[in-house]
């Protein structure tokens, strides 16, 4: 296990979405999940999924993680550091920090 999640807030993830640099910001979260909310742009890989998907991801790209609070996400982060991702950082708080915090228009549940 790795001993540090690098975190990513969701502040920082508006400016890194608006600089327009590449990135993929991976959402965990279950399918019924995304149909109720989701940030413009993510892709959605459930946790469950991740192994058996991992080879849609490549270990070079900028990848933020998202989950509903962050704890999936976080999970997600350190399989996908034990696996040769490098840069890849947990969205603190999740979803629902982003709706608090920037876009008051996407759904809480």
């Amino acid at each position: 296990m790795s001993a540090t999640i690098p975190e990513t807030s969701v502040e920082d993830l508006k400016v890194l979405i608006d600089s327009k640099k590449k990135f993929i910001l991976l959402d965990v979260r279950e399918p019924f999940e995304w149909d109720i909310a989701r940030i413009e742009g993510a892709t959605l890989i459930p946790l469950g999924e991740l192994a058996s998907r991992l080879g849609e991801l490549n270990p070079t790209d900028e990848i933020v993680v998202q989950c509903k609070s962050g704890g999936r996400s976080a999970r997600a982060v350190e399989f996908l550091q034990e696996n040769g991702f490098s840069h890849v950082s947990n969205l603190v708080g999740g979803i629902l920090a982003w709706a608090d915090r920037i876009d008051p228009s996407v759904e809480r549940y």
